[in-house]
């Protein structure tokens, strides 16, 4: 034991990718819907593994967590910079609204309980689930003078908080907003027929000639058909078999005959006659159902044999403009034979339906033939296919500036005031990535490299957190006790409560647009869930992009508020 002690102290790295390891795999754990989630396991790990009174160098924590704020800020800066003009502002005002009921009442708590600057950081993080502001908190004290001494018995108290009020924190969230906001709605049926109804007219095409998308992300399929039934007792050719089939709700192309044994690509003035063969692609909804009026399904693995393509698209405002309906671009010449397989916007999936407005900066994946995605994928904006590579040059300057921003100090009367290296650091990732939004062939960070940076950097930092603050955790547990907990509740509640009237009574949402806008405004991806889940509907997550973008802007930033106030 006394080699083991010696071991972990002489080399920290190891307890810290320890606690990395097991709080991931214990995160992971599920008992039925329940489950404490990545950031909470990886705290009291390393609560756990901090009992053996580690020290962590202090640099190690602020690397990872500025390479966490300024991928938090990079993934949603297209949607912030995009959504503070245009349609996108009613959304943005909303989302002010509740992050500053959520300040509002967590400092009102803080206030009546007597809490300190610590203990107040504690609650704001733990009960709206915001753990980026144990960082920007414990780097503000900081910066306006505190003495030493104070500064560690308050930054002690932080992950005591932030652990008895964070539970409460995800799983109440998503209970609210998927139970008691309908209720609060009128009832789930009232709100699920609402629901319904609006996915009705989102799918509404204006094109007579061409059917509305379902809001269900199915997969594109090929299939080989004879042409047996009686509709090819005449010749028709390939635009006509198109046009019978758009005028029969369904988008489908003819990708590829077999016409007197021999296999050919399609053009469409192509005469198909009755015993030849055809591929039809297209949403798989669309598709199974042409034995009825084709002939039968034909397995042909000569004629099914052809390359099909699916890439990345971002679109760019110098090709779409600043908004164009999913309908208004399946209908460009350039779109034929292409099918919309998922849009991302913000890291999260929107539906495909016909009335879903594309905005410059989203994703959309598209699938069809080579040549057919090739003409398309230009025409829309920048083909993002795959890659390993990620722009460090970015990465590095980008954060570099950031902290030099953020430490620039403003007096206020007496008081200094500065955004602090973590406000800089996620100001500067959110300029980044509006600029590769911008100027998509500059390069950025891929996907995985985001979640990477985003995942490691965050747990990192909370593990430093939870094994230098081990020694002092049980002795806090028990000074704030129950009643932390409780005014958890209370900080979780009060302000989602509020902004679902809010929503429905000064901004006018339908019901679904506004429990996805409370749970972007919260940033609480398991409520976006949960409500999807209790509506059967992904409609909700039109409304939680860009609430998204700004509250995990301002509820990071609230860090920097809540010491000013508080001290």
């Amino acid at each position: 034991m006394d080699w083991i002690l010696e071991t972990m102290r002489n080399n920290p790295s190891i307890p810290l990718f320890l606690t990395i390891g097991l709080g991931f795999w214990i995160g992971q754990l599920k008992y039925k819907t329940f489950s404490l989630g990545t950031v909470t396991s990886v705290l009291l790990v390393g609560v756990l593994v901090g009992q053996m009174d580690i020290e962590i160098p202090g640099p190690i924590k602020n690397v990872f967590f500025l390479l966490f704020l300024f991928a938090i800020g990079y993934s949603v800066g297209p949607q912030f910079f995009r959504a503070l003009r245009g349609s996108g502002l009613k959304q943005v005002f909303f989302a002010v609204v509740v992050c500053a009921l959520c300040l509002i009442v967590t400092i009102i708590t803080a206030k009546i309980m007597g809490y300190n600057v610590g203990e107040t950081i504690g609650l704001f993080s733990g009960a709206q689930t915001i753990s980026a502001v144990i960082g920007v908190g414990t780097d503000t004290m900081t910066s306006i003078g505190m003495s030493a001494s104070e500064k560690a018995r308050m930054t002690d108290m932080i992950p005591v908080c932030y652990a008895v009020t964070y539970v409460f924190g995800t799983i109440g969230s998503a209970y609210i907003l998927a139970n008691l906001g309908p209720a609060l709605l009128g009832g789930i049926k009232k709100v699920k027929a609402d629901t319904a109804e609006l996915e009705k007219e989102m799918n509404e095409s204006s094109l007579k000639d061409d059917p509305a998308y379902f809001n269900a992300n199915r997969p594109v399929a090929f299939r080989a058909y004879k042409a047996t039934a009686d509709f090819f007792d005449t010749d028709h050719t390939v635009a006509e078999i198109e046009q019978h089939l758009a005028s029969q709700g369904r988008r489908l192309f003819v990708e590829r005959v077999r016409k007197d044994g021999k296999v050919a690509d399609p053009v469409a003035s192509m005469a198909i006659s009755k015993g030849d063969e055809i591929v039809l692609s297209g949403r798989r909804e669309f598709i199974i159902e042409d034995e009825s009026w084709i002939g039968p399904e034909v397995n042909d693995p000569e004629l099914l044999n052809f390359p099909a393509e699916q890439i990345s698209v971002m679109l760019t405002k110098k090709k779409i403009g600043r908004s164009i309906t999913v309908d208004e671009l399946r209908g460009k010449k350039f779109m034929y034979g292409v099918t919309i397989k998922s849009i991302e916007r913000a890291s999260t999936q929107i539906p495909v339906m016909a009335k879903t407005e594309l905005q410059p900066g989203d994703t959309l994946t598209i699938v069809g033939l080579p040549q057919d995605v090739t003409t398309a994928a230009p025409e829309m904006g920048y083909a993002d296919r795959p890659s390993t590579k990620t722009n460090l040059i970015l990465v590095g300057f980008g954060i570099a500036i950031g902290c030099i921003i953020g430490v620039l100090t403003l007096k206020i009367g007496n008081v200094p005031v500065s955004l602090s290296t973590s406000g800089g650091a996620l100001i500067s990732g959110l300029v980044c990535g509006w600029l590769r939004s911008r100027y998509p062939s500059m390069g950025g960070l891929p996907s995985s490299a985001t979640w990477l940076l985003n995942n490691l950097g965050l747990n990192m930092f909370i593990a430093v957190i939870g094994i230098t603050s081990g020694p002092s955790f049980v002795s806090g547990i028990a000074q704030v006790g129950l009643s932390m907990f409780l005014m958890g509740i209370i900080c979780t509640t009060l302000p989602l409560v509020l902004g679902v009237i809010i929503g429905a009574k000064l901004f006018k949402f339908r019901p679904a647009i506004n429990l996805g806008c409370c749970a972007g405004s919260r940033t609480t991806t398991a409520s976006l869930g949960a409500i999807q889940d209790a509506l059967g509907s992904s409609i909700p997550a039109m409304g939680y992009t860009v609430t998204y973008a700004i509250g995990n802007t301002l509820l990071i930033l609230w860090g920097v508020v809540i010491v000013l106030v508080m001290a």
